[in-house]
């Protein structure tokens, strides 16, 4: 049978045994996830908040909103060296998982649904209609753009 558990060591968490299919390890310190469905939102959460507890990010300064924004902007610095510089593929992929990665963290600390989030926001640019700027498509809301 696969499926996703997660054995804590922490009495704090409990242990819990949820079918799915696929499997992953994801090892964190005092908790192991055992997972599966990889092209799951929720196991990607599960992961980064174990990796969060792991490395005790509520009491060390991790989930500082600030910090976070910080560390986002200097990953997206990275992806745009990526792009920039012609740097391979897979340097470009880590990158991009490095920002997902911490969005996904910052949707821990700051306590909302990125997932609820992600669908709201995309429903609503659907209604948007794209217009051409500076020969390039645009699907945005910017005030003061021409179109050509």
């Amino acid at each position: 049978m696969l499926c996703r558990q997660i054995i804590s060591h922490n009495p704090n968490l409990s242990d819990e045994v949820i079918a799915d299919k696929g499997i992953d390890d994801i090892k964190s310190g005092k908790k192991v996830i055992k997972n599966t469905n990889q092209d799951s939102y929720q196991t990607m959460l599960d992961g980064i908040q174990a990796f969060h507890d792991k490395h005790d990010f509520k009491n060390h300064g991790g989930e500082d909103l600030a910090y976070r924004v910080a560390l986002m902007a200097e990953e997206l610095g990275e992806i745009s060296s990526c792009v920039t510089k012609g740097k391979s593929k897979a340097d470009l992929a880590e990158e991009s998982a490095d920002l997902l990665i911490l969005l996904i963290g910052t949707a821990i600390s700051a306590d909302f649904d990125l997932n609820q989030a992600f669908w709201q926001k995309l429903e609503k640019i659907n209604q948007r209609k794209s217009r051409i700027v500076n020969g390039k498509i645009r699907v945005s809301e910017f005030k003061g753009v021409t179109d050509e």
